[in-house]
């Protein structure tokens, strides 16, 4: 029987030979210069199907650069292992060399075996395929600088001339159709006249914003450079490079007066490196020094992230100044009591707001060293929907977490609390999406999959514009043994915990889909999961949900206050079901977070994937509904008290 993927293999080695060949022969330059390669720590469960759909994608690839294309996405989901790829070319190649780099690229990323994700920048191309979609993905924690060997001969005016130059196309480059630019500026120095050559470019599905975005981090990754002849900086989504040689040809350069408006440097910064003479060129390398000062603390400030920048991670506090910013920690500036500790609203003495959380994980010296590593952690985790971590603080008698201040606290006040009833239909359906993302940012795009394990409306806050941010992450595993959220052997709060790990102690992703799920219907009804039972005849909030998806009457669901002409039933009823989707047993069957957000911005209805019946752990201690397991546990021997639970 033939092996698609042995004949695959056979065919990309050969016409990766074929390619060497040609580049002995020095009429091809595909520059395959490797800068940064990676291989997802998860494997896919079906490796042949796997290798089926991603060998499909790669073939869609190359037919597509073959008609004259430096860009392309494909997708293959057949069976039940999905496969997403992407490639990129700089523009500037020809397109034989545009597949002779994708060729190599192919080669390289198959020693990542049976990884659901992979990835591969060369100087001259990038791919990377997924098991989930990615395609909108611009900056993730992996971003990085990486210099040349060698320092300019006059690094101030070179410096000055590339730093210029970046700024002009970090401008640029988000205004170009194809988010791509080529440009060069002559440097003026005392040994004579050179040239700096650079490039921007990002990722043709994102948007202008998140173009920008990127450069805007590639372009502090890329500044540990500006010394040195040349230097990149790499992201998921955007590319930078400049050098003293070319790398492209004079007639490939981008006209980009006409998209820098009022943004651009002007040739004004290579001017400045023609002054040269003692006092001269001391006068230039102070104002240099000051220049690059006052524009990082501009950044600082402009990101509003209190000096945590992308660069420097977490900001170590001193405790007596976390007391003073907390008024000593007291009563009045209290804002919630959680299963890992108290949390207090400080004031910074730059006048900042920010949440201060006291952990309650021991002082030993094994529970300060897991702190350690799980704060430096958390602080690589950037997205619009996830608290941001600060700083923290271990030098004192408590271990303490400072966060982003969330004036409009947590969704259950929304929900539940004295705010009830504020949310419109839209708002609720932006939260759900929000949190989705949120979650499959942890699940599937940071570089180590972070398992909530305990997602609630509690644990959901909202910002200003009443965007989702998800808190709490990262912290399940700073947990004592003998002090969890319900004195059992598990993090996580019963009506919100999958059976699954509630009762046997299987933790996957999918626990956090499922109570996700439960949240979903939360947002739909404005009720708590435990408080539906003593309104609907001791009903749950999935039986009660689920009889509704029964008997098509998903409508009754939706809470009183809401404004019947704000949603339609059809809206309703996809909401309903994919939140029951997230809930079904096992855990097999639900979604990944990633497909979740697919189903919620779709059009389209979810009558091609109904769910099957949710299990549940109820407060009386039993699992109820289809609690079918993959090792083969039914509902009827599923049961366990809390007693039991904290016996395991």
């Amino acid at each position: 029987m033939n092996n698609p993927h042995r004949n695959m293999d056979m065919v990309l080695k050969l016409t990766f030979t074929w390619w060497l060949w040609w580049l002995r022969l020095g009429v091809a330059d595909p520059q395959i210069n490797l800068l940064n390669s990676g291989c997802s720590q998860y494997n896919v469960s079906d490796v042949s199907n796997f290798y089926t759909n991603l060998n499909a994608t790669f073939l869609d690839l190359r037919t597509q650069l073959n008609n004259n294309k430096y860009f392309a996405t494909a997708q293959q989901v057949v069976g039940s292992e999905s496969a997403y790829a992407l490639v990129q070319c700089r523009n500037y190649l020809s397109n034989a060399d545009c597949l002779a780099c994708f060729t190599a690229a192919v080669s390289q990323i198959r020693n990542c075996s049976a990884a659901n994700g992979a990835r591969v920048i060369y100087d001259g191309c990038f791919l990377r395929y997924e098991s989930n979609s990615f395609f909108d993905q611009t900056t993730l924690p992996g971003n990085q600088g990486i210099c040349g060997n060698r320092t300019a001969s006059q690094p101030h005016a070179f410096s000055t001339a590339v730093d210029g130059l970046l700024k002009d196309l970090q401008v640029a480059t988000p205004r170009i159709n194809g988010f791509f630019a080529a440009s060069k500026r002559e440097v003026v120095d005392s040994s004579g006249n050179a040239t700096v050559y650079v490039v921007a470019q990002c990722v043709e599905t994102t948007t202008e914003s998140g173009c920008q975005n990127c450069l805007n981090v590639a372009s502090n990754s890329i500044q540990v450079c500006v010394t040195n002849i040349d230097g990149r900086a790499v992201d998921a989504g955007c590319f930078l490079r400049y050098s003293d040689k070319p790398f492209f040809a004079d007639n490939q350069t981008t006209d980009i007066s006409s998209f820098l408006g009022n943004g651009g440097s002007s040739n004004k910064n290579a001017i400045i490196g023609g002054v040269v003479g003692g006092g001269g060129a001391l006068l230039i390398i102070a104002l240099f020094v000051f220049f690059i000062m006052i524009r990082r603390s501009k950044e600082v400030r402009r990101g509003d992230i209190l000096g945590a920048t992308e660069l420097r991670g977490p900001v170590n506090y001193k405790y007596n100044d976390l007391k003073s910013a907390t008024k000593n920690f007291s009563e009045e500036n209290k804002l919630g009591e959680g299963g890992f500790g108290d949390v207090y609203k400080g004031t910074l003495k730059n006048g900042k707001m920010v949440a201060v959380k006291k952990l309650a994980i021991g002082q030993s010296s094994r529970a300060k060293a897991d702190f350690e590593s799980e704060v430096k952690l958390i602080s690589n985790v950037h997205h619009r929907n996830l608290i941001r971590l600060l700083g923290c603080c271990s030098k004192g008698p408590e271990q303490i977490l400072v966060y982003e201040y969330m004036a409009n606290s947590s969704l259950d006040r929304f929900l539940f609390g004295e705010r009830r009833g504020s949310l419109n239909w839209k708002q609720r359906i932006d939260i759900i999406l929000g949190t989705a993302r949120g979650l499959a940012y942890l699940h599937e795009e940071f570089h180590v999959c972070i398992i909530h394990r305990d997602i609630k409306t509690g644990n959901i806050l909202l910002d200003d514009d009443l965007q989702p941010k998800i808190a709490d992450f990262g912290l399940a595993r700073l947990l004592p043994e003998d002090k969890t959220h319900l004195s059992t052997k598990f993090a996580g709060t019963l009506g919100y915990t999958a059976p699954e790990y509630a009762i046997h102690g299987q933790l996957s992703e999918k626990v956090d889909t499922y109570s996700f799920g439960v949240v979903v219907l939360e947002i739909i009804c404005g009720r708590k999961t435990s408080e539906v039972q003593h309104v609907f005849d001791g009903e749950y909030l999935l039986e009660r949900a689920w009889k509704l998806y029964e008997n098509n009457k998903h409508s009754e669901l939706v809470e009183e206050t809401l404004n019947p002409e704000e949603y339609t039933v059809e809206e309703v009823k996809k909401m309903v079901e994919i939140a029951l989707m997230c809930t079904q047993s096992p855990a097999s069957v639900r979604p990944s977070m990633s497909e979740v957000v697919v189903l919620i911005k779709s059009k389209g209805s979810m009558e091609n994937r109904p769910p099957t019946k949710p299990g549940f752990v109820d407060t009386d201690r039993k699992v109820r509904g289809d609690t079918s397991t993959s090792t083969g546990s039914s509902a009827s021997n599923a049961t366990a008290s809390i007693s039991q639970l904290s016996a395991r």
